[in-house]
């Protein structure tokens, strides 16, 4: 049972103190009574209490919190800034690539005080991983000719906007379109569909997003891009046709074979090359 003894100084501040046994916390002075915004506090206090493993991201923590997804953003990179906090991006063993959060109850403290290892960035498995639509090339392919009929450069803003209609969290901001759509280009023109590009870039997504969706398109389009189309092979040389085979309009008995003469060389009054004419 926690024994609470009063102090009383003269004027300003009293402080009625417990001794603490179980469920408590730790905080550093310097944390504490840092100027500036409750928020940060609050939210390094929050974290500095969980323990080891509890999946955090600004969406849980705006859940848990009154405070909105735009100041929980700004408290983390507060703490983020002055050394009480690191974000990691770290891959799963299915490919997906998430955050990790290591908070240090002493700020600028090395990486092995915080006791958290980032997961293994371990190659997707071929037979249990979601195969992409495309096979990454080994080396960077030649440019392909643009295809004929509407440039690729126009379609490529559409599947980027497009993709807010598969998953509501890719929704993109100008800036990002317009960063993204040369990558989507190259698919294009390589003969990826819209639908293709849509599926490889929508399926498997984390849950949940935890930062802008457009670095995690762009590592995408980058390492799933198609091969270049083959090279067509030029069309087969025919042999020309033979000439028409007809009879004679002189004598109405030899067949001939010419694109030009109706009269044998009999008629013409030419000698005869042998097998040059058939008599019936």
């Amino acid at each position: 049972m926690a024994t609470a003894k009063v102090s009383a100084p003269a004027s300003g501040l009293r402080h009625v103190r417990a001794k603490h046994t179980k469920n408590f916390t730790i905080l550093l002075n310097q944390l504490l009574q840092r100027p500036g915004s409750a928020v940060t506090v609050g939210v390094a206090g929050y974290l500095l209490s969980l323990p080891e493993g509890t999946p955090v991201s600004v969406e849980r923590l705006a859940r848990h919190f009154a405070e909105g997804t735009t100041r929980i953003r700004r408290a983390l990179n507060e703490l983020e800034a002055e050394g009480y906090l690191a974000r990691e991006l770290v891959r799963a063993a299915d490919g997906t690539v998430r955050t990790c959060y290591v908070v240090y109850h002493r700020p600028q403290a090395a990486a092995t005080d915080a006791h958290v290892v980032p997961a293994p960035r371990t190659r997707r498995p071929p037979a249990k991983a979601r195969a992409p639509e495309f096979p990454a090339p080994s080396a960077p392919p030649a440019p392909a000719p643009e295809p004929e009929g509407e440039a690729a450069s126009e379609r490529a803003p559409a599947v980027l906007v497009g993709l807010r209609d598969r998953d509501p969290r890719l929704y993109l901001s100008e800036r990002e379109v317009r960063e993204l759509a040369p990558a989507v280009d190259t698919w294009l023109l390589r003969g990826a569909t819209p639908a293709q590009i849509t599926r490889t870039l929508t399926a498997g997504l984390p849950q949940p997003l935890t930062h802008r969706p457009a670095r995690l398109l762009a590592f995408r389009l980058r390492e799933f891009l198609p091969p270049p189309l083959p090279a067509a092979d030029p069309p087969p040389v025919l042999p020309a046709p033979p000439p028409p085979l007809r009879t004679c309009t002189g004598c109405h008995e030899v067949m001939l074979r010419s694109a030009t003469q109706t009269r044998c060389r009999a008629c013409r009054g030419e000698p005869w090359p042998g097998g040059q004419a058939l008599r019936d």
